[in-house]
């Protein structure tokens, strides 16, 4: 079993948000990847108006699940099930999806279905500049409460400026209708609250909930260890 970790919106850096439950799955001899996501910068190409979105991002996911027929659990967080719902439709080796605070986006959905008319306060949106970013400031308190300080202290410098046209973009496949999907509520969560992500949940195929923020593979780790060992 190989495992591919699918990062939120507004980050760089997978290896770093996923590494304290990587490292935890690599002691029991399972290896994991972290794509790159085009749309936050991570490939050098320039985000904003008429630079990489939705669409390369799932390039670049669908890219890593093709390129072995190993079976693979995809562990996707916030956006990243939106990236994932399209990347991972129809690859044989895709065994399991596991959906961490994220979303569901049935076909022709994306981002701008899961939120409220305005932008949420932690957000920073320029649309000047065709772009959107979590405000530094509210960090900690909104996504990163109940880690350890060194991961406070670290989350800043992995966070990146997002091509805003992901919002609007929406997916033209919906893999969790076909393959098996588990849902991990975090009810501690203050960036998308538990009772949304209960009602995102209802599209999974099992629900858990852990007591914890809106990165519990920080924060819990071995809870996430523990749970993608057991599908």
């Amino acid at each position: 079993m190989r495992i591919v970790f699918v990062h939120g919106a507004c980050v760089r850096d997978g290896d770093w948000w996923w590494h304290r439950t990587a490292a935890l799955l690599a002691e029991r001899g399972v290896l994991s990847t972290a794509p790159a996501l085009p749309s936050c910068g991570e490939t050098g190409l320039a985000v904003g108006p008429g630079g990489p979105g939705l669409p390369e991002d799932v390039a670049a996911v669908r890219s890593v699940l093709t390129a072995s027929d190993e079976p693979t659990v995809v562990v996707a967080h916030s956006y990243g099930g939106v990236v994932t719902a399209q990347a991972a439709a129809g690859v044989p080796a895709v065994a399991h999806l596991l959906l961490i605070s994220s979303y569901l986006p049935e076909v022709g959905q994306g981002l701008a279905d899961f939120g409220d008319d305005a932008p949420a306060p932690f957000l920073d949106v320029d649309p000047d500049a065709g772009t959107l970013a979590v405000r530094p400031e509210l960090l900690v308190e909104t996504f990163l409460a109940d880690c350890d300080p060194d991961v406070q202290q670290q989350g800043v410098d992995h966070l990146a400026r997002q091509s805003l046209q992901v919002v609007g973009q929406t997916v033209t496949a919906a893999a969790w209708h076909d393959v098996p999907s588990t849902y991990l509520v975090c009810a501690g969560d203050r960036g998308t609250s538990a009772a949304r992500q209960r009602r995102y949940a209802e599209r999974a195929g099992t629900v858990v909930e852990v007591d914890a923020g809106h990165h519990p593979f920080l924060s819990r780790p071995e809870v996430v260890r523990d749970l993608v060992l057991g599908l």
